[in-house]
């Protein structure tokens, strides 16, 4: 009976195969009404079909032909079929239901074909018994075969996935700069996802702004790549680093409005060949933390696929994490050009007028990745005709930094102005930085802590460094104290070039530690070189490896600094440098015995008219008549002043520089102080009568006592003369 329901069953299977055309073609409609999915999109519609008359053929021939239901297998591109699925994104539900509905049809097709064959109830019976068992053994199989098939694709797309968000990660935003973050974008997502890329972000957002300033929103190229054989891609022919916009219907357009992606087949494309034209597109907007920054196009053209749903999930995910990096190199860039701004703002713009040297600087902030930092460098006149020469640095990076670069270099300007010693100018300000620190800090600082971290302006243990040096042109010295500096270095008139070797001291900030200065005579036509460590430092060797280069740099001094300048930067330092760099060049000039005049008095009141005397000869010899009246004025006071409250010795000396300097030293430590002399009052009017002759005066304390000092300039002695007639 068995057999006989096997010949019956294989007689049914033969007849319905002569007609498995129209047999197919029911089967096609059904699954394209009951699993739409299998035939989106067209390269799957096609497989799908071939599959399912492969199926049904070499089914109904093993029968027909008696093979054994247990070797009855599916066809070879069933496997094929499941994996295009999965790497589609086509559920595994959808795979399983078409083969039971593919099923259902054959089976009912040839249980109706059993009753014209044989008019033996029991033996229809029997061969439709057989028929189920066979049917959903090959079923079972084959669901088998393509759920294996399809998991296996499902596991190695999913670490195709996570290896490529994973280099997403790594590759795009391995730097700050926005060009070169959009670009990484580009290159990453045309060698594993997209035959091209273009990449757009919205103008206002690169100018600062979070909302697009016009509509339709205007974006700039940034970035785009395209793997050969190229063809027209849309909106690729727009040059890089231009603006344009795009039409309001078109899919960029959309993403950036709407903050969706979407994907695009053109109907005229689907079906050409390969590299042919583009056939598959998708629009995915650029956003991040709520902000819409712009918009990355991809498109296929040699890759025979068409972007599915999985694509634009997985383009949607790099595009998150690409856009995240492109904000923080937004956002970093604007906060550079802020930083950059300010610290421009607070750097001396022009040289101050004065004698003493001849100076040249150069600020180099730092690589993109490092940010700029709290450098800074000053040229400050002093009284005497001498120069003060400053260089520090802010530790940190960042807007933080310089504006606290600022507040260094103000309070450096402040305590400059009251003639302080290089050493005791950085002991004040080491207290300056240590109030900044305490208000910058949220906890109070604690005193007696002795194992607590050192502090600073920004609360959190960094630290600034500064040297000062005071130059006299008269004398050719040059006073230097540091504080956690580099050391300075001389280029001699010889040509010998040398670092000089200063006493250290604390960085700015730690408090509680004595600076000490140190004295060098430099000759005139000597070159002394500050700087921030940032010029000599590196990775490829120390400290003392760098001041060896920089001596050597220093030797290529010539009778240009601006040029020296340039030639040290660009022997000593990479294009882009790890830190910012400040560099001062200052050439010692000094004053000759024809601009000085000395003389040593008695403390005697009666030497004051001998000294008016000397000073109006000495103006005359100058050429400097028109101050006779004015100057002898001014001497007459301070020398008053200093027999009466100082101290012998007593010294007056005249510097005739830009203007004409009147100073006189005493031994004493009293500090002559301007006050306003009542109605009646005998004395009191001497330096209120100073302070109206003179352009600027003042008070400067040195070891052996001080020194009043007055500025006076030819308009001033126009201005006596004419008061006097």
């Amino acid at each position: 009976m068995d057999v006989s329901a096997g010949e019956l069953v294989a007689r049914a299977a033969h007849r319905l195969g002569a007609g498995a055309e129209l047999l197919i073609a029911d089967v096609e409609v059904c699954l394209r009404k009951e699993v739409p999915e299998l035939w989106d999109p067209p390269d799957l519609a096609r497989m799908a079909s071939e599959n399912i008359a492969e199926h049904i053929n070499g089914v109904l021939t093993d029968v027909a032909r008696g093979v054994d239901p247990d070797r009855i297998e599916p066809p070879p591109a069933d496997a094929e079929r499941a994996r295009r699925l999965a790497k589609h994104g086509t559920s595994v539900s959808a795979l399983l239901r078409a083969h039971r509905l593919a099923q259902g049809i054959v089976f009912d097709r040839l249980l109706a074909e059993l009753p014209a064959l044989t008019d033996d109830t029991a033996l229809v019976v029997e061969a439709a018994r057989r028929m189920i068992m066979t049917g959903t053994e090959y079923v079972d199989r084959a669901s088998q075969q393509g759920v294996a098939a399809f998991q296996e694709e499902r596991d190695r797309r999913l670490r195709w996935r996570l290896a490529l968000v994973s280099e997403v990660s790594m590759c795009v935003g391995t730097t700050l700069d926005i060009a070169r973050t959009t670009q990484e974008l580009a290159d990453v997502v045309v060698e594993h996802f997209a035959d091209a890329v273009i990449v757009d972000l919205l103008d206002s957002v690169l100018s600062g702004h979070d909302q697009p300033q016009a509509d339709p929103p205007v974006l700039r190229r940034v970035a785009g790549r395209a793997v050969p054989p190229a063809v027209e891609i849309p909106g690729g022919t727009v040059p890089p680093d231009s603006l344009h916009t795009y039409p309001k219907d078109s899919p960029p357009y959309r993403a950036l409005t709407t903050g969706r992606p979407s994907r695009e087949h053109p109907e005229d494309a689907a079906h050409d060949e390969p590299g042919a034209r583009v056939h598959s597109t998708m629009a995915v907007p650029l956003r991040a933390r709520g902000t819409t920054l712009g918009v990355a196009q991809l498109f296929r053209y040699r890759d025979p696929d068409l972007f599915h749903d999985e694509d634009l999930l997985l383009a949607q995910e790099i595009a998150a994490r690409a856009a995240v990096a492109v904000d923080n190199a937004r956002r970093y860039t604007h906060a550079r050009a802020a930083a950059l701004a300010l610290q421009h703002s607070l750097l001396p713009r022009r040289t101050p007028e004065q004698s003493a040297v001849e100076v040249a600087w150069r600020y180099l902030p730092a690589g993109a990745l490092s940010g700029v930092g709290g450098d800074w460098y000053d040229v400050i006149p002093l009284s005497g005709a001498r120069v003060a020469l400053v260089v520090g640095d802010v530790l940190g990076h960042g807007v933080q930094a310089a504006a606290t670069m600022g507040r260094l270099r103000t309070a450096v300007r402040t305590l400059a102005d009251i003639d302080l010693p290089p050493e005791e100018l950085l002991t004040h300000l080491d207290d300056v930085v240590l109030r900044l620190s305490a208000e910058a800090s949220d906890d109070p600082p604690d005193e007696t802590d002795a194992t607590a971290p050192d502090r600073d302006v920004f609360g959190t243990g960094a630290t600034a460094t500064c040297l000062y040096a005071v130059y006299d042109p008269v004398s050719r010295h040059c006073a230097l104290a540091r504080a956690g500096h580099v050391l300075p270095a001389a280029l001699r008139p010889d040509g010998t070039a040398e670092i000089l070797d200063l006493p250290p001291g604390p960085p700015l900030g730690v408090g509680g530690l004595p600076f000490e200065a140190a004295e060098f005579d430099l000759p005139e036509g000597t070159v002394l070189a500050l700087y921030t460590n940032g010029l000599i430092k590196g990775g490829d060797h120390d400290t003392e490896a760098g001041l060896n280069r920089l001596r050597h740099a220093l030797t290529l001094a010539g009778p240009s600094l601006e040029a020296t300048c340039d030639r040290m930067l660009d022997a000593l330092l990479p294009d882009r440098p790890d830190d910012d760099v400040a560099l001062l060049l200052a050439r010692t000039r000094a004053l000759g015995e024809r601009q000085v005049a000395v003389w040593e008095l008695d403390a005697d009141p009666a030497a004051v008219a001998g000294a008016r005397a000397d000073v109006t000869r000495q103006l005359n010899d100058w050429g400097l008549e028109t101050l006779d009246f004015t100057t002898e004025l001014v001497v007459s006071e301070l020398l008053t002043n200093a027999i009466r409250y100082g101290r012998p010795p007593i010294r007056l000396r005249l510097i005739h520089d830009r203007s004409l300097l009147c100073e006189v030293s005493d031994s004493g430590s009293t500090t002559p102080h301007l006050r306003r002399a009542r109605h009646f009052d005998e004395g009191g009017r001497g330096l209120f009568l100073v302070a109206q002759l003179a352009e600027r005066w003042g008070t400067r304390h040195g070891r052996d006592g001080k020194t009043v000092w007055a500025e006076l300039s030819e308009s001033d002695g126009l201005l006596a003369a004419l008061a006097l007639e």
